[in-house]
């Protein structure tokens, strides 16, 4: 009986071409329409952003060139215990909570009285979404002189026509004649993300819990609002993106007097007319750090929409 041997098999390693010229022209040729809009993001956007943030870091003061120098992280020491900006952050955070919640709650309301069928449902929805896309200082414009003028706006002339009182709307409640402006502006936007949500049910689901004897109450809570969750989360984030950096509602309709100046508000007022452009970088700096986080919790609710409608699919 002989042995047989098997000669050892030479293998070979395998090689990994790299990707040809004519692949890599290719997708440089798909990426270049997109460089001139990156280029121009980019020295629009972050090279002012950089400059300010560069100035934010200096004791200066337009008036006074010469005596410019560099204070640190003084000028947001200042931003942050100073009781005028004080008061304009809780301004700021009370207007945006006010304005989100409002205009979240009128919005899901619209939202629900619209996905129900009816004749002319398309003229309404139109109807409703003309606030949205009015101009927002045409808006607030349009509420100071139209209607909370005390002598010829709408609101009085009502209370007229029923003997009622003839209020000061914007000196009595300035406050709150911003945040009405900014729900009349933004209930629109609320009610088409909620009912982008309404529209994607399951409706087999919900005409199973019918046949099951569930009301049109029980239905809402146990079905409908935990489906609005995110996008209730998105409405709000992406609304208190808006609102935290809203400018012009408060500059048209109270010019920052009466305790309605928010954070973008006394910016302006330290840049333009106190001339501190250390101090007014400093708070914008804060205000643009605040957007980005709220905008980072938007980003995450926007992708875990995608995640669940792509798992669906």
């Amino acid at each position: 009986m002989t042995a047989t041997t098997t000669a050892p098999v030479a293998t070979t390693p395998v090689r990994t071409t790299p990707r040809p010229p004519s692949a890599r022209l290719r997708a440089w040729a798909t990426r270049a329409p997109l460089l001139p809009a990156l280029i121009f993001m980019i020295v629009v956007t972050q090279l002012p952003f950089v400059a300010t943030l560069v100035i934010s870091f200096f004791d200066w003061n337009s008036l006074y060139p010469d005596a410019r120098r560099f204070a640190g992280f003084a000028n947001y020491q200042e931003v942050l215990t100073d009781a005028d900006l004080r008061q304009s952050v809780w301004t700021t955070v009370l207007l945006t909570v006010a304005v989100v919640l409002a205009s979240l709650v009128l919005g899901l309301i619209l939202a629900l009285l619209l996905d129900r069928r009816f004749k002319g449902r398309g003229v309404v929805r139109t109807l409703l979404i003309a606030p949205f896309l009015v101009v927002p200082v045409a808006a607030a414009l349009l509420w100071k002189h139209v209607l909370y003028n005390p002598e010829y706006g709408l609101f009085n002339g009502l209370l007229h026509y029923v003997g009622g009182p003839q209020p000061d709307w914007i000196s009595n409640t300035p406050l709150l004649a911003v945040e009405a402006s900014l729900v009349w502006q933004w209930t629109p936007f609320m009610m088409l993300i909620l009912l982008a949500g309404l529209q994607s049910r399951d409706h087999e689901q919900i005409e199973a819990a019918r046949v099951d004897g569930a009301s049109d109450w029980q239905i809402f809570r146990h079905l409908t609002l935990p489906h609005l969750r995110r996008y209730l989360e998105l409405g709000a984030l992406l609304g208190s993106i808006y609102i935290v950096q809203n400018f012009d509602a408060v500059f048209t309709i109270t010019s920052g007097g009466l305790g309605t100046a928010n954070l973008p508000y006394t910016v302006y007022q330290s840049f333009y007319q106190a001339h501190e452009n250390g101090l007014a970088s400093a708070a914008g700096v804060l205000v643009v750090i605040g957007s980005i986080i709220i905008a980072t919790f938007a980003l995450r609710v926007v992708s875990s929409l995608f995640r669940e409608e792509v798992s669906r699919a």
